[in-house]
């Protein structure tokens, strides 16, 4: 990772001797998109505001580009406007009685800035959320896309060290939500700024982020790559949460430590793959609906090879889901609009080892 930006140390926000959030460590590297994702009441959205400063943690510390800006044995609490962070809300935050440059200027006029300066920052922040055309319009003729672009413009003008997103893009509609993700994702990239992104959409946060912190009553359940928590969920939350999992119950035939391992289910021997040195009290491997096969046909290699009857077909546009019987369980199989079985038909699914992945207990 590149030099740290923000590190969280066991940080602890309680609500009435209740932890909101419990003990959670994290380091945002200089420019790295870091996202959040949980349910809600997973205390993303409290350690997102412990970060501005807009909540004021009970125990641990924060610092931003190396400055403590809140320590609980030190009694340090440094004031949202001097932490050098933007954030951008849910709700948009635009002022409807202003216009879109007005909005975008506030932040500069209220930090001093010469009326030069503030027309070159108004300007280029419109600039990069393609809102420039606007600048004159009242903010409340705008679209929910459009007072969007604005909130961001606002935050990015006085070139913050951190921005902060609390749930950006839940309010827009689904088309234009996935426009907005990819139009975030590389003004992020553009401005190489540091970033911290708390959503409940698992699909978003798996396409914008350099590193996604997976969350969980009040906790950190895995951090890693988008690519890492798809492929390699290390429990049973993180497998069910982030995509679509097929979740098998049975027991660790044999192992070597971490990598290879033999796991039994339903009578079947499969061939699984840890990430940790199996402990003895695993009860499941994940196996993602996207990366099982089905075949009518009996052929092909031993490994991961499960006979089935086709209960389910789901039309969902650009797949199928299949919901199978085998002797395993209830599986779910997602495939092509172009591979079509009917219902009551006898499959076989294949699974590679590497997509057989062995949780923790």
């Amino acid at each position: 990772m590149s030099e740290t930006c923000i590190e969280i140390r066991d940080l602890v926000v309680r609500y009435d001797d209740v932890p909101a959030v419990n003990g959670v460590s994290l380091s945002v590297g200089q420019g790295e998109h870091v996202t959040l994702l949980g349910p809600s009441g997973c205390g993303k959205t409290t350690t997102l505001r412990a970060i501005a400063g807009l909540e004021e943690p009970s125990g641990g510390t924060i610092r931003i580009n190396g400055e403590l800006v809140y320590s609980a044995g030190d009694r340090r609490n440094v004031p949202v406007e001097k932490r050098g962070i933007s954030m951008v809300f849910q709700s948009y935050a635009v002022w409807p009685h202003m216009s879109v440059s007005d909005n975008v200027a506030y932040g500069l006029r209220v930090r001093g800035a010469s009326r030069d300066e503030i027309a070159a920052a108004v300007d280029r922040a419109l600039d990069l959320v393609q809102m420039r055309s606007f600048a004159n319009r009242s903010a409340s003729l705008l679209s929910g896309g459009q007072q969007q672009r604005v909130a961001l413009a606002r935050a990015i003008a006085f070139s913050p060290n951190v921005l902060l997103f609390d749930e950006p893009l839940s309010n827009l509609d689904a088309k234009l939500r996935a426009e907005m993700r990819v139009e975030l994702r590389e003004l992020q990239r553009r401005l190489g700024v540091t970033s911290v992104y708390v959503t409940h959409d698992q699909e978003e946060a798996l396409a914008i982020s350099d590193r996604v912190v997976v969350m969980n009553v009040g906790g950190i359940e895995q951090i890693g790559t988008p690519e890492d928590i798809y492929n390699r969920p290390r429990t049973r939350f993180v497998a069910d949460f982030v995509g679509s999992a097929n979740l098998i119950a049975g027991r660790v035939r044999n192992s070597n430590g971490a990598g290879a391992v033999g796991f039994e289910a339903g009578g079947v021997a499969l061939a699984a793959w840890a990430g940790h040195s199996p402990r003895g009290d695993e009860s499941h491997v994940a196996v993602r609906t996207a990366y099982i096969d089905m075949a009518a046909d009996q052929a092909g290699g031993d490994t991961n090879r499960v006979a089935g009857t086709v209960r389910q077909r789901l039309f969902h546009g650009d797949f199928i889901q299949y919901i199978v019987d085998c002797p395993v369980g209830q599986l779910n199989v997602r495939r092509p609009p172009t591979e079509l079985f009917e219902e009551g038909a006898a499959v076989t699914l294949r699974f590679a080892p590497e997509h057989c992945v062995l949780l923790e207990g």
